[in-house]
């Protein structure tokens, strides 16, 4: 096989960041509850060890950033864990705005140039819930990337999953990064149900959630049959209150329009 038509392999990562808060025990919730909203002293140390994960990967998907309020000391954690992990390209959705309170975000990291980015909303009773759309390539051949946080409440959940089935079911090669809050088998049950057909490796049912005692398997990346999935597990890493998972992939060459190594544009460019 020449280099031209072999297989390219991309390192990818989904993690919610709980803007950077390290919780170890369920009462951290109660006693540490004020560091939701105001400045915390152990938010950069913290972002700076999820940067040295990240910066092993390729694409990173990030739910429950801050966009840059007070709890945060008004920095955008998206940029600076592109920084901290040395990505060129991010891009920010802010999905709930509570002005200087919090700035609650989706966020999505490349080491490639992204040929298309959109901000979706999600349906639901209460807004707030968001999801990234970008493209690798261009045209139903490109690699089609998502990322999402999905509801507690399992009706809204399942509008959200037909929202974003009707995005996703046209597309060969797909990848759909998140905390979905429900099991793999309900996520992938229901996207079955609305005509997209999604999986990742059954072997693996590892949990994520809490990170320092995992019962609950909340963080997933799916990934369409087209896309040949080579690695898939959970990083038993507890710095926020969920665990990441990585997912490594192989993909046609013909795909991959840049090189990994390179950086074209000014590292805001997938700001819409």
């Amino acid at each position: 096989m020449n280099e031209t038509t072999q297989d390219h392999t991309l390192k990818l990562l989904s993690f919610n960041i709980q803007v950077g808060i390290n919780t170890s025990r369920y009462s951290d919730y109660i006693t540490r509850s004020w560091s939701h909203f105001l400045p915390y002293d152990r938010r950069l140390e913290n972002l700076h060890a999820m940067g040295r994960i990240m910066r092993h990967y390729d694409i990173v998907a990030l739910q429950e950033a801050d966009g840059g309020s007070m709890r945060s000391n008004y920095i955008n954690q998206v940029s600076l864990l592109a920084q901290y992990a040395g990505f060129p390209y991010w891009h920010q959705q802010c999905t709930r705005n509570i002005g200087r309170l919090a700035q609650h975000s989706n966020g999505l990291l490349s080491r490639l140039h992204l040929d298309y980015v959109q901000d979706h909303k999600l349906p639901g009773l209460i807004p707030g819930r968001g999801a990234i759309e970008a493209h690798l390539g261009s045209g139903h051949e490109s690699l089609q990337i998502i990322v999402a946080h999905l509801a507690l409440s399992h009706r809204v959940r399942k509008q959200q999953i037909a929202y974003l089935a009707e995005l996703v079911k046209s597309y060969k090669y797909v990848v759909l990064m998140g905390d979905f809050n429900c099991s793999y088998q309900k996520v992938v049950d229901n996207f079955s149900e609305y005509g997209a057909d999604l999986h990742q490796p059954h072997n693996d049912n590892t949990p994520t959630y809490p990170s320092w005692r995992p019962v609950r398997q909340y963080d997933h990346i799916l990934v369409s049959r087209d896309v040949k999935i080579k690695h898939y597990r959970t990083i038993p890493n507890p710095i926020s209150d969920h665990l990441p998972v990585e997912l490594e992939l192989s993909l046609p060459r013909t795909i991959i329009t840049n090189t990994l190594s390179e950086s074209r544009y000014h590292p805001t460019s997938l700001q819409t």
